[in-house]
């Protein structure tokens, strides 16, 4: 039985509770949680089911060391001693991407990028006997964290980062990451049985996390990694584990997800990335064609409507038919002008009429969305969106 190893699931920081039930989902060893990460123990199937299947992590890291470090002849002794040569193949180029440090005597993070770059190349050179590294071309990624005083060294087994699913062909202005998406329809615990409205659906994000979520495929079935180019790899496992990944897929499921946004472009792109998605999902070639409405293989249904003028597609219907409304309104400071931002949110509130008793959650760069908006929210958390930090506001009725 292959021995298990230890990983990082990196996440959007506030996502990171969702990010470690994830992994629990999938079979794995949850050890602990930090600042935008989550640790756990899996042997390589669990790492292929890992980089394959999760919907909210942006990042796959293998642990190949991890020691008590004080000073740099520590750090470097303990990088040299890491087992380099059983994951990375002599014609591939090494590079440090990321270092952070805290709460540790090793402070600069430049000198630690290179200590830790010289020892793992000084390792490498004498297990194959050559003089330097290859440069350029195909390169190993790693990563350094040194969080008082002890020092984990990450090989990047995702290569791009697992956001870029791949149906996303063009975005909006700013646009929601995959990951985050994926995470805000945990945190909002919305399930498949929901109706789903997206008011201002830009590139169909939100509505394309949620349609794969409904269809239990797997997001990265239409990507590959860089786990590939490792000497650790193990082709017809990965492929193995694809096609059982691929056979949970059930287009039949009943979707009520429905997307809004008053720019017909915007709902041409979302129509087109949906389809991509599940395309992908399937394993073929993304066709061209554009739909905006429902169809094959209950596919999310979207309209070219302004928020004010969107509303439940069961007005007559009963409680059951109560849903969700997870969006990013596009009135973000990073749009333009705050004062569009505050017009925006107070517009909102025609979500009232439109949606009677649904719930709202939303996610946004503005802290004072609920002044503008007219209402205290149930609840609010920190979370962001790549680099911005953002604010996820959660109402259980309008």
């Amino acid at each position: 039985m292959e021995a298990e190893k230890t990983a990082a699931a990196l996440c959007a920081v506030g996502a990171e509770k969702v990010a470690a039930q994830e992994m629990r989902k999938l079979g794995l060893a949850v050890e602990g949680s930090g600042f935008g990460r989550v640790r756990f123990r899996a042997d390589l199937a669990g790492l292929y089911r890992a980089l394959l299947a999760t919907r909210v992590a942006d990042r796959i890291l293998l642990e190949t060391a991890s020691y008590p470090a004080f000073n740099f002849d520590d750090l470097f002794e303990g990088a040299r001693s890491a087992p380099w040569e059983a994951y990375i193949p002599r014609n591939m180029a090494l590079a440090v991407t990321k270092v952070r440090s805290s709460r540790s005597l090793l402070k600069a993070e430049t000198s630690i990028q290179a200590v830790v770059h010289k020892a793992a190349a000084e390792r490498l050179c004498g297990a194959y006997h050559i003089k330097r590294l290859e440069e350029g071309g195909k390169t190993a990624n790693l990563r350094v964290y040194v969080e008082k005083d002890r020092v984990s060294l990450l090989l990047d087994l995702s290569g791009e980062p697992l956001f870029k699913r791949g149906y996303r062909q063009e975005g909006g202005i700013a646009p929601l990451r995959e990951t985050t998406a994926a995470a805000l329809l945990q945190l909002a615990l919305w399930r498949r049985k929901f109706p789903l409205y997206d008011p201002f659906c830009g590139s169909g994000t939100i509505l394309a996390e949620a349609a794969l979520y409904a269809w239990d495929a797997a997001p990265g079935l239409g990507r590959g990694f860089a786990l590939a180019d490792l000497l650790i790899a193990r082709p017809d496992l990965e492929e193995s584990i694809r096609a059982e990944l691929r056979g949970r897929i059930n287009f039949e499921h009943t979707l009520r997800i429905f997307g809004s946004d008053r720019d017909p472009r915007a709902v041409s792109i979302a129509s087109s990335n949906l389809m991509r998605a599940r395309d992908l999902a399937l394993g073929r070639t993304p066709g061209k064609g554009i739909r905006t409405t429902g169809g094959e293989g209950g596919m999310p249904e979207l309209r070219c409507l302004p928020m004010e003028a969107a509303c439940s597609p069961f007005r007559d219907g009963g409680a059951e038919d109560l849903g969700f409304i997870i969006t990013n309104p596009p009135y973000g400071r990073r749009m333009g002008a705050e004062e569009d931002a505050e017009a925006g949110y107070a517009a909102m509130s025609a979500l009232g009429r439109g949606f009677p008793g649904w719930k709202l959650a939303l996610i946004t760069d503005h802290p004072g969305f609920e002044s503008f908006f007219g209402r205290r929210a149930n609840s609010c958390r920190e979370i962001t969106n790549g680099a911005v930090p953002s604010y996820f506001f959660q109402y259980e009725r309008l």
